[in-house]
């Protein structure tokens, strides 16, 4: 044989093994960028109320909702609250409801927001709670 066919099959061979050795190296960075996929109940753990209270001046039911990003990526909170007169709804009823958003939440950051509620007749005091969360990633910023 010549050495020219001899160069052709080492060659094929050094390309045969670069692909062998890269490939699964090039497939695993090229998965490893995705988040991991967060459960659907994840978001309702990361918020609360943490104040519910009646506006003196309108009378609005107010509650204060906090949010902490406990996922490793930035996103935002969408939050819906419920106003009820008892903690345990009678016979299925639901009380009011108000959503409000939390922008742009750092990973282990925390923010606040304010959901406003139904005007509130003076002689009950009103129960604040969270009906359900969702949390919806920010996109990646482009290079």
């Amino acid at each position: 044989m010549s050495a020219l066919k001899w160069q052709g099959w080492l060659v094929a061979l050094v390309f045969v093994a670069g692909l062998l050795v890269f490939a699964p190296l090039g497939l695993y960075v090229w998965a490893g960028d995705a988040p991991a996929p967060r459960p659907g109940s994840a978001a309702r753990e990361d918020v609360r109320i943490t104040d519910c209270r009646i506006d003196p001046a309108s009378r609005r039911v107010t509650a204060s909702v906090e949010a902490v990003n406990r996922f490793p990526g930035r996103g935002a909170y969408v939050v819906t609250v419920e106003f009820r007169v008892t903690v345990d709804p009678e016979s299925g009823d639901r009380g009011a409801q108000a959503l409000v958003k939390v922008p742009g939440v750092l990973p282990g950051a925390t923010e606040h927001g304010e959901a406003v509620g139904p005007v509130w007749p003076a002689a009950q005091v009103p129960w604040c709670g969270v009906a359900a969360a969702e949390f919806d990633p920010a996109p990646a910023p482009s290079p």
